[in-house]
């Protein structure tokens, strides 16, 4: 799938351009390691065009299919997230800011993907969990749920002694 997530950068005129993507399971399938593996996206690239550098401010909406970490059923998990990228011609690349690019002068084209990619997932959250209903009970898959109750250790109300010599020294402050 080469060129379908990039834009052109050499050639095109100064001022303001857009292009959309859509991205899907294809998109995913392409990183094998993804712990995304389904998703309905548009990504839209706002770029405006300069002599001396490429602005892009990227916009990523739609929903993705991730893992919940409390059941581990999946479940649809909305995404929207803008990111900006600074893009500059030279020949000296400069990684101390991530979101700036250095592109050779006779670059024709800018492969999004791996943006795209990242933008994804660093707008996930750090917690996935099905959401609550309309009355705050968890969607989360009810057979695992009481599994985990089941399972769940009940905190030891004597304490560890080990501990209670720390104790102190907090409780003395």
């Amino acid at each position: 799938m080469p060129g379908l997530f990039t834009i052109p950068i050499g050639g095109i005129r100064n001022g303001h351009h857009t292009y959309e993507f859509e991205i899907g399971k294809p998109f995913f399938d392409q990183f094998k390691e993804s712990e995304i593996k389904e998703g309905e996206l548009t990504a839209i690239a706002d770029v405006v065009r300069s002599s001396s550098h490429i602005d892009l401010d990227i916009t990523i909406s739609g929903i993705v299919s991730v893992c919940c970490d409390r059941c581990l059923e999946f479940f649809d998990q909305p995404v929207d997230c803008v990111n900006r990228l600074l893009v500059k011609f030279g020949r000296e690349s400069d990684d101390s800011d991530p979101e700036i690019i250095t592109v050779p002068d006779d670059e024709n084209e800018l492969d999004l993907k791996q943006y795209f990619y990242e933008f994804i997932h660093l707008a996930l959250p750090i917690r996935r969990i099905h959401p609550d209903n309309a009355d705050g009970i968890s969607t989360c898959d009810p057979v695992m749920l009481q599994k985990l109750k089941e399972h769940l250790v009940e905190d030891d109300k004597g304490g560890d002694p080990r501990w209670d010599e720390l104790k102190k020294l907090i409780n003395d402050n």
